[in-house]
């Protein structure tokens, strides 16, 4: 692909947030994370901001919204990965937003992150 987009990925589930990371790379992407909770995630975002961000609904100290609409507010494409909300109930509240549901299949992944890096 070779464009090298800028993903980052906030996940608390490690094993997840390794496989979402290593598909991301694979797919010809830089990927910075994952980040398993909130604070790390905005730290990093603060020092380095990406283009595009997988972002955990609920991450180890608290809900990620806050940190998704900031980056929203600053034209970084998000994308929700969620176990817990339906894709239906993340669009509702973020209608610019993807939302992917947990387990999700890497070409999912990927097709998600291609969508919206189009959008860019």
């Amino acid at each position: 692909m070779g464009q090298q987009l800028r993903v980052l990925v906030a996940e608390d589930e490690l094993i997840v947030g390794y496989d979402l990371c290593d598909t991301v790379a694979e797919a010809g992407y830089d990927v910075e994370g994952p980040f398993e909770d909130l604070s790390s995630a905005m730290l990093a975002y603060q020092r380095s901001k990406p283009d595009i961000a997988i972002l955990d609904v609920q991450l180890g100290d608290g809900i990620v919204y806050p940190l998704a609409e900031q980056m929203m507010a600053e034209d970084v494409k998000v994308i929700f990965h969620s176990g817990q909300l339906t894709p239906g109930e993340v669009s509702q509240r973020f209608p610019n937003a993807q939302a992917l549901s947990k387990p999700c299949p890497p070409a999912a992944v990927i097709d998600s992150i291609q969508r919206a890096a189009d959008a860019a």
